[in-house]
């Protein structure tokens, strides 16, 4: 399967950020390109055989939602990594547990059992 979408994130430390999203979330590093000075400026992280691209910039924008397995165990595993919950763990009427939490720079993350 050819991918045409990429969810992206933006970061003012990418180095940073995938330290909190490897550690935080568990997701594994996948590609980072550091610029001439030696900072890490874009960075592809895998999420199951899904990617995920950092960019170097402004923090924020609409976020992003992972599936995850386990939805109590992996809020717990981002708080005490520092995420700022948003939305405890609910069970949605369309039959999805999720969560919403933040990351050090704002950016804002949604996690489920939804596949769509």
């Amino acid at each position: 399967m050819t991918r045409t979408v990429y969810a992206l994130a933006r970061y003012a430390d990418c180095q940073a950020a995938i330290d909190f999203l490897t550690g935080a979330f568990g997701f594994r590093l996948h590609e980072a390109s550091k610029n001439d000075e030696g900072v890490v400026h874009h960075a592809e992280l895998l999420v199951g055989d899904d990617l995920i691209m950092l960019g170097q910039g402004r923090p924020g924008g609409p976020g992003v939602y992972v599936a995850v397995e386990d939805v109590d165990a992996h809020r717990d595993r981002a708080a005490a990594a520092g995420a700022t919950i948003t939305m405890e763990p609910v069970d949605q009427p369309y039959g999805s547990r999720e969560y919403a939490c933040q990351d050090p720079e704002g950016n804002p993350w949604y996690f489920g059992t939804y596949r769509p």
